[in-house]
């Protein structure tokens, strides 16, 4: 890289360079197989996902909100009923619920992990709440055990939103290894594991709940022309399920590529007074996102533009401010740790193709414009 180009947010096309023999090969092999909707790449995907998370299911789905969305369903979650969301996630955590007819119940997170406060949660449950939907929010995962111990209490379901965290580990366990872990994940193509196209799917441990969501995901059906429940065309194809399985035998090293890299960051940047990411001791996160705040983010991007590093902002507008959910009327300052972390919050490049010159540039950017 030159001294005069920019240090890139994300850069998709080195990532799909790694691994572009493997690719092809895929890309041939479903195009001389001549099936090209749930067959053998998507079956082996899904096995080979499971085992990867240490799950005894997978489902693949056409995209992360889909799985989301049809997970809720098949959990019994319906209109009128209440899900605990966090209130400072991507827009698609609230969508999902809402697409089933229930409301979205937004919680404060805690300030230094970003993700679900327990303590809040427990606070917020009612007689019409179905469910938690905690998200791994960045690539960390949220404080599961607490979350567990309410849902038991109270007799809710609990479906995590895996998105941003494929690999990451709480307390030791791999996202998705726990015999209670239901988790949505998103492989569109700026995750870890990312396909060259949109994707998701579904790890558990409930066989009937897997077979829901198969049945779900295939216009409600399980013989062709014969329906049983009003369906959806939700499914992984082919062609996907080939590209994330020549990706997945990668996904471990490219995550510790970024563990690296986010090492570097945080010693790089401890002194110069910025809020860094926190990691607790229980937590093995996969740094999808590497975030910061500062309270003058927008001025302190533009210097950083100048300096030659592009960054990005994981979410300007929480969705409770968003026009869609204008009609919950949850008014400007109800909200307000999740609406100064929307104020605030800068993502920094990180990715695993990233050069030891980017990283350091990056962080001599950031002291310089801090």
């Amino acid at each position: 890289m030159s001294a005069t180009a920019e240090v890139p947010f994300l850069d998709l096309k080195s990532i799909t360079g790694e691994n572009s023999v493997e690719l092809m090969q895929a890309a041939e092999r479903v195009i001389s197989g001549g099936w090209f909707i749930l067959g053998g790449e998507v079956t082996a995907f899904e096995r080979e996902y499971a085992e990867y998370c240490g799950a005894t299911h997978a489902v693949g789905l056409a995209n992360g909100l889909d799985a989301l969305s049809i997970a809720l369903r098949a959990m019994g979650v319906g209109p009128g009923d209440e899900v605990i969301v966090p209130s400072n996630t991507y827009i698609a955590t609230w969508l999902a619920v809402s697409h089933l007819g229930a409301v979205p119940v937004p919680v404060e997170p805690v300030t230094r992990t970003y993700n679900l406060d327990p303590e809040r949660v427990e606070n917020a449950v009612t007689s019409r709440t179905r469910a938690i939907l905690p998200v791994h929010l960045y690539g960390q995962p949220a404080d599961l055990d607490p979350l567990r111990n309410i849902a038991h209490r109270h007799g809710l379901k609990v479906l995590e939103d895996g998105a941003q965290a494929h690999g990451a580990r709480y307390k030791g366990r791999r996202l998705g290894s726990d015999p209670d872990s239901t988790v949505a994940w998103s492989f569109y193509p700026g995750k870890n594991l990312g396909a060259l196209g949109d994707g998701g799917g579904l790890t558990t441990h409930d066989e009937g709940l897997a077979e829901q969501v198969a049945v779900m995901r295939n216009y409600g059906s399980r013989v062709k022309y014969h329906n049983e429940i009003i369906g959806y065309n939700s499914r992984l194809d082919e062609i996907q399920a080939a590209f994330l399985r020549a990706k997945l035998p990668t996904l471990d090293s490219a995550n510790a590529k970024r563990r690296y890299i986010a090492e570097r960051y945080l010693s790089g940047m401890a002194d110069i007074g910025l809020d860094l990411p926190y990691q607790p001791d229980w937590a093995e996160p996969v740094w999808h996102l590497f975030v910061i705040r500062h309270p003058d983010r927008d001025a302190f991007a533009a210097r950083l533009k100048l300096a030659g590093v592009a960054t990005m902002i994981h979410y300007p507008v929480p969705p409770h401010l968003q026009r869609a959910y204008e009609h919950l009327s949850i008014a400007e300052g109800s909200l307000p740790i999740s609406e100064a972390m929307h104020r605030e919050v800068l993502s920094l490049p990180i990715g695993p193709t990233m050069s030891d010159e980017d990283v350091e540039r990056v962080i001599h950017a950031v002291r310089s414009c801090a």
